[in-house]
């Protein structure tokens, strides 16, 4: 009875959420309290929980502009440089072939920043632009991942996130205080970054052991903690109406 149970779930959780050798100290010799299994299934569980997060993290910010019709108050810049960052993590870790739960948000995150870079340029009346955008951006991102790209160049693509992410966000910081409020910023998208960002810190040190991931991590979540508390202190804060034309 043991084994037929034993067999499914071992079928879930291996090699999934534990290596096998940490599935049997665990469930076969029960050493519940095998510290390095458990961090090891602990980050396991966090990496896979933002990657599935991460299909949903950005969508409010989407559904906003979409509602509003607008893109005030977001940084065509911020956002530009964030995809950067986020295209840096993900040929970075592709080519280095870390676990897909140490970095899958990043192509979830891609996808749904250019969506939000095209919508910018969209409602600021520069479709044709934003459409060129996304094709230029395909090609590069073909190229990247292609055998054509250096090593050296996709380390110096990873290095570069950390100015990127830090100058990204210093320029919704400064659209932000410039303006007076958060104008079209999702609350929930930002808090949901600030939370994904301070978990990653954690797993890519578990499971990459690579010091310019985690550093990456830890740069970012100093940079969307500032995001998230200017979101509270600008809370009640509303954008003015723009008088009509008579």
């Amino acid at each position: 009875m043991a084994a037929e149970v034993d067999g499914p779930l071992k079928r879930v959780l291996v090699p999934l959420l534990l290596p096998e050798k940490c599935y049997d100290q665990i469930f076969v010799q029960w050493d519940l309290l095998h510290v390095p299994c458990l961090k090891i299934l602990l980050s396991k569980g966090l990496g896979l929980g933002i990657v599935a997060g991460s299909l949903l993290v950005k969508l409010p910010q989407v559904f906003k502009i979409l509602g509003a019709k607008s893109a005030e108050g977001l940084s065509l810049q911020s956002v530009m440089l964030e995809l950067v960052a986020l295209t840096g993590t993900m040929v970075y870790s592709i080519t280095n072939n870390f676990p897909f739960s140490s970095w899958g948000e990043a192509l979830f995150l891609m996808i749904q920043t250019i969506t939000i870079a095209f919508l910018v340029l969209h409602y600021r009346g520069q479709t044709v632009k934003g459409v060129a955008f996304l094709a230029c951006y395909a090609l590069v991102l073909l190229v990247l991942l292609s055998p054509l790209t250096p090593q050296a160049v996709v380390t110096l693509l990873q290095a570069s996130n950390m100015p990127s992410v830090v100058v990204g966000r210093l320029l919704q910081a400064a659209t932000n205080y410039r303006n007076g409020h958060t104008g079209q910023l999702s609350a929930i998208t930002v808090f949901l970054l600030f939370g994904g960002s301070l978990a990653r810190i954690f797993t890519s040190i578990q499971e990459t052991g690579d010091p310019l991931m985690a550093g990456t991590f830890v740069v970012s979540s100093l940079c969307n903690g500032l995001i998230a508390a200017q979101v509270l202190f600008y809370w009640n804060a509303k954008a003015p109406h723009k008088k009509k034309k008579q």
